[in-house]
This record gives C-alpha cells, sequence and structure tokens, in this order.
C-alpha cells in the first residue's frame, strides 16, 4: 500500500461518479421492458443474467425452500443472526419520529403527523459474498418505522438463494422472497408486475447497473440513497496499533476491487509500520486477490502535518466509514461533518457497525454523505402537514393572506379568505 505525503496525496482522493452512459443505456432499456412486459421480462432476465428459471410460481421463495434453509444453517450462526435482529432492531426502534401539533390562543393550529410508507422493497446483493447482514439492515429499520409490507428481492444463483439470507428475511420479517436482482428487480418494485408488486419506497445496496436503476426509478417511488463502492477512512496517531488498522484497512479492500481504504496520519513512522502489517496480513488472506487490487489502485496512506488537518480532508472527501483511532477521538469527533458513519476507538472496528452494534451499515458513499443519510426508519416516514384555522384566527390573519394572494394575481385564492371575512 502507497505512502503519500501532504503535497502529492490528492489523487488519491478521486473518484468515479454514476455518469456511465453505456451501463445507463442498458438499464434504461431493462428498466422500459419490464415496466412494459412485466413478469416475462424479468424471467428472460432471471435465466439470462442468473441461470435461473422463474415461473410465476417460482418467483416467490417457497415455504419449502425456507424450511429447508432452517435445516441446513448452522445453529451457532442462527444464534448470532437473531442477536444481531435483536439490537438492531432495538436501536432504530430507539426514537421514531413523532407527530408534533400546536394551537395557539387565537386557535391556529398548525404542525404535522407522521406515517409510514404502506410497501417497502428491499435490495439484497447477491455478488462475490452472501450479504444476508444487508437484510437485517434493509428490513428493520422498515419494521421500526411500521411499514406494513416489506418485499426482499435479491438474485438466485441456479435458482438458489444462500440459505442465510432468507433466513435472515425470515427472522426480521420480510413479507415476500422474491428470486429476482439486478436493475430488472429495482424497475419491479418501481412499477410493479403481475407477480411484484409495486412499492413506495426502495432501499438497499447494489452495484453500479442497481444504482443507476434506482436512479432511473427515482420520483416513481422513493429511495433511500445512490450508494457506489465500499470505502473506509482511517485517521489515526502515532499511538494506534498497526495491526488493528491494517485489518480494518483490509476489511473493506476485500468487499471488491473497486473498494476504497485511506488511512490518514501524522506520523511517518507509524505510516511504515502499517505499510509492513497490511502486507504480512494480506499474503493470509482468502480474498487476497480482490483486496491486494483493490489497496493498489483505490487505496493508500497519507502522511500529514497534524490530526486536524487529517479531519479537514475527510470532511471534504465525506467518507461511507469513517475510523477515528486516536488518543483525542472525541475531541475530533466534533469537527468531523460528512460522513456516513464513525468509529471511534481502538476497539471498535467497522464490522462492529456492519453487523451487531445495531446502527445501520446501509450508508452513503462517494462523497453523498454530504446531503444523504445513512438508512434509517425516517427513510420509510413521511411528515403530512396539519392545519386548522378557527373563525378568530381566519378574522386576524385573513387580510394579510388575501393581500399576499392578490399580489400574485391569484384573485379565486384570495376571495377563498374574503368569503370567510365577510359578516
Amino acid at each position: 500500500m502507497k505512502i503519500y505525503s501532504q503535497e502529492n496525496y490528492q489523487p488519491l482522493l478521486q473518484r468515479g461518479g454514476f455518469e456511465d452512459e453505456q451501463r445507463l443505456a442498458i438499464v434504461k432499456g431493462i428498466v422500459s421492458d419490464v415496466k412494459t412486459n412485466g413478469d416475462k421480462a424479468l424471467f428472460a432476465y432471471a435465466e439470462k443474467f442468473d441461470d435461473t428459471c422463474l415461473t410465476a410460481q417460482t418467483i416467490a421463495v417457497s415455504q419449502e425452500e425456507i424450511d429447508e434453509a432452517y435445516r441446513v444453517i448452522d445453529k451457532e450462526l442462527l444464534t448470532s443472526l437473531r442477536l444481531a435482529v435483536k439490537n438492531i432492531l432495538a436501536y432504530h426502534s430507539r426514537k421514531i419520529m413523532q407527530d408534533d401539533v400546536h394551537t395557539d390562543e387565537l386557535g391556529r393550529t398548525t404542525g404535522y403527523v407522521v406515517r409510514a410508507v404502506e410497501k417497502a422493497g428491499i435490495y439484497v446483493p447477491g455478488g462475490t459474498a452472501p450479504l444476508f447482514s444487508s437484510v437485517c439492515m434493509g428490513i428493520l429499520p422498515a419494521k421500526a418505522a411500521g411499514v406494513e409490507h416489506i418485499y426482499v428481492t435479491t438474485p438466485a444463483k441456479s435458482g438458489k438463494i444462500n440459505p442465510a439470507t432468507l433466513v435472515a428475511a425470515v427472522e426480521c420479517g420480510a413479507e415476500k422472497i422474491f428470486k429476482i436482482g439486478g436493475a430488472q428487480a429495482i424497475a419491479a418494485l418501481a412499477y410493479g408486475t403481475e407477480s411484484v408488486p409495486k412499492v413506495n419506497v426502495i432501499a438497499g445496496p447494489g452495484n453500479i447497473f442497481v444504482t443507476l436503476a434506482k436512479k432511473e426509478v427515482y420520483g416513481q417511488v422513493g429511495i433511500d440513497m445512490l450508494a457506489g463502492p465500499s470505502e473506509i477512512l482511517i485517521v489515526c496517531d502515532q499511538n494506534a496499533n498497526p495491526a488493528y488498522v491494517a485489518a480494518d484497512t483490509l476489511s473493506q479492500a476485500e468487499h471488491d476491487k473497486l473498494a476504497r481504504s485511506i488511512v490518514l496520519t501524522d506520523s511517518m513512522e507509524f505510516a511504515l509500520k502499517l505499510q509492513t502489517e497490511i502486507e504480512n496480513q494480506l499474503a493470509l488472506l482468502p480474498r487476497r486477490e480482490i483486496a491486494e487490487y483493490s489497496l493498489a489502485n483505490n487505496g493508500g496512506i497519507v502522511v500529514l502535518d497534524s490530526l486536524s488537518k487529517a479531519i479537514d480532508i475527510a470532511n471534504e472527501v465525506a467518507p461511507e466509514h469513517m475510523e477515528i483511532y486516536a488518543d483525542n477521538c472525541d475531541e475530533l469527533l466534533k469537527g468531523v461533518k460528512n460522513a456516513g458513519a464513525v468509529f471511534l476507538g481502538g476497539y471498535t472496528p467497522e464490522p462492529v457497525g456492519d453487523y451487531f452494534a445495531g446502527p445501520d451499515h446501509i450508508l452513503p458513499t462517494g462523497g453523498t454523505a454530504k446531503f444523504f443519510q445513512v438508512l434509517n426508519q425516517d427513510i420509510f416516514l413521511r411528515k403530512m402537514s396539519v392545519i386548522k384555522y378557527s373563525q378568530k384566527a381566519i378574522q386576524a390573519d385573513g387580510e394579510h393572506i388575501v393581500r399576499l394572494a392578490e399580489n400574485e394575481g391569484l384573485a379565486a385564492h384570495a376571495n377563498a379568505v374574503k368569503v370567510r371575512l365577510q359578516k
């Protein structure tokens, strides 16, 4: 993993966006096909991309398939999964957005009421690793919000879904699990087909085709965010344990070849130790080839004058995952403005948040943490304004409302108030 100086690190921070015209054209074609042809298109894409033959009777996971998943899943894994579900649901249920309505002395009632969306679609990737943890992180915020109907879509490879993925979906309360993935799954959730219900909000991570499809259907449905490759930025001082930081760096690098792992430190001595430790740990990884490519092309260690400079860079990068591993990590946190999730101290590696602590691991990437937020129950809730005026209130405010409406040239608006002011 290359070491950069404060003078030459800028190229390391450059990212690609979602402006991929060639792939976008493919996605547009898939979305349009599913919108027009429904199940017929879904079945064709499942066979083409996932080697899975689907029908109206087999597109949804059956009870027999669920029972089989429970039979084969490792029992200790099931125990850990259930504890994780408990923690995540408890976290998301901790403080739900509440109605806020107030009435003043003249009888002006204003505020909002909160309602959950009726249907949510949770996308779960099915690529190089079975991400059953993403099942929990997608479903449980919706469940905490009170969404009545929660559907999961995930690709079935040769007709099969990983048993842990199925069990996780059932444990979290999914109503149905559909064996579809990619842009076609997003289109099905957005527009509905003969077999897949149309939803109100789509959430969950995916590859570039999934992300572009979410971007394409946004407005037809709500979405959580536009997520790209996974990334971590670690800020650490000279007292950090190089073995810990190396392990955390590699935990993101093994995701895929586009993953990004950046370390910012104020110590060249630490940077050299870390470089050696990463090489030692990398040699032992089962997914070494992926991690090695990721670090060589998207990773680096940057040595800076100070950790305050590191925080400034972090705010510009707006990383998905950010670790602060320094003696004054709580103080440094005060300066962090843009990040998906922040992990503090030497005993809080990013996988603690990925699997167990409670906060969600579906996070904004690619710098979008400057305007997107972590997936949470609010994504599945809507505020609806509530206004109620008494006769005294309309008499008190009516003249002003009429004046404003008339000066916009909207006579009928003004008249709707005037008729109520007449004695």
